[in-house]
């Protein structure tokens, strides 16, 4: 019974998050007030939602419901409790709710924190947010739902693997996918920015304190998983140049970028375009995490799954957030953003090459890590 409410709670967030991508549109075309301010309340009954499905997976792993494929696979009666309940986010299926609810969370954040923000803003952002939750809730519910039965299940569960049974696994996954997805909130405000055709000082001061959360908590994430990799398995040999450690990297380095251009974009309003490009790249960098942890195209210690099919799925929601995002961009691209003179010694000098270098090192990581799988597929 838990685990079709859950499915039911994942179906009914699904559905509502995309009228919370959909209906504000229409708000804004018809300059309706009810359809723009639908909003802010389907932020947060999906981020409920979402909650609740996780919260009633939770139940399933707690009450050793083996009929569960995914509890099956992930848990067994013997495993402590503390265990059990980290095994919801330990596999393939489970962490995509998490990754789903982190997203619907985020949005809820939004929806709570932004009354000194333009409304119109706002709408935008909070129906960018719902589209991307509609978006991977349906590939969670189409090709990775936790919720699906077998019958008859099995006496006993497989149990958890032995190396995820650490208190690494109840607060490492979570710190680190609040890390990636929030970098969606500067994604969805760069796309609002361009919507709108406005990019000035004030968008760059509602934006920074999303990009610094979820830098922080990237941040602890990484942190944790490299003490975590140390005590569990030493650091150092090929364990350092683990793709997955490399795809939460990447991230991290054009967030801090993002980070120093956000600060230079409020205070003098130089660097705006740099903001625009940097959030989209940041946020297509996490998403593109999430692909190489699934989709088998690497070999790490870390991978969650190995299907194919899964990991193309996810690979063309990247695309078409980046095209979509990109194409926006280039239509978009003479949005006037305030001019400013500054020195190639002075603090905003300094900060842009302190910006150049952190691409410079993030284009290095990705070639590095993602050279061995176009090494591979040319033949060469």
């Amino acid at each position: 019974m838990l685990a079709e409410l859950g499915y039911l709670s994942l179906l009914l967030a699904t559905g509502l998050a995309l009228l919370q991508g959909l209906l504000p549109w229409l708000g804004l075309r018809l300059a309706s007030r009810p359809l723009l301010g639908c909003a802010t309340p389907l932020a947060l009954l999906v981020a409920l939602l979402l909650g609740a499905a996780l919260l009633l997976l939770a139940g399933c792993f707690g009450q050793d419901d083996f009929t569960l494929v995914y509890v099956a696979q992930h848990a067994n009666s013997a495993l402590p409790l503390g265990f059990k309940l980290a095994a919801v986010w330990g596999g393939h299926e489970g962490s995509m709710l998490f990754f789903v609810f982190a997203l619907g969370l985020w949005g809820a954040l939004v929806a709570l924190c932004s009354r000194r923000v333009d409304p119109l803003i706002t709408t935008r952002v909070l129906a960018i947010m719902g589209l991307i939750v509609g978006l991977f809730g349906l590939y969670t519910l189409i090709f990775s739902s936790p919720f699906d039965r077998q019958f008859p299940g099995p006496l006993e569960g497989r149990d958890l693997n032995p190396m995820l049974q650490d208190i690494g696994l109840i607060i490492h996954p979570p710190l680190l996918y609040l890390g990636y997805v929030g970098f969606a909130v500067n994604f969805a405000f760069a796309m609002a920015a361009l919507h709108s055709g406005r990019l000035d000082g004030a968008v760059a001061h509602w934006s920074r304190p999303w990009a610094l959360g979820s830098w922080v908590f990237l941040t602890a994430g990484i942190v944790l998983g490299s003490w975590w990799a140390y005590y569990e398995l030493g650091w150092g040999g090929w364990w350092f140049w683990d793709p997955v450690e490399n795809a939460s990297l990447l991230p991290w380095l054009l967030g801090t970028a993002l980070l120093h251009a956000l600060v230079v974009c409020e205070k003098r309003g130089a660097y705006g375009h740099a903001v625009l490009l940097l959030s989209i790249f940041t946020f297509s960098l996490s998403l593109l995490g999430t692909f190489v942890v699934r989709s088998g195209v690497l070999t790490s210690v870390h991978a969650f799954a190995v299907d194919p099919s899964r990991g193309l799925t996810l690979l063309l929601l990247l695309g078409l957030l980046l095209t979509c995002a990109l194409t926006l961009f280039a239509l978009r691209a003479d949005i006037r953003a305030p001019y400013a003179r500054f020195g190639l010694l002075s603090k905003e000098g300094l900060l842009g090459a302190a910006i150049l270098l952190l691409c410079v090192a993030c284009a290095s990581v990705l070639l590095g890590t993602f050279y061995p799988m176009v090494f591979q597929s040319l033949h060469l």
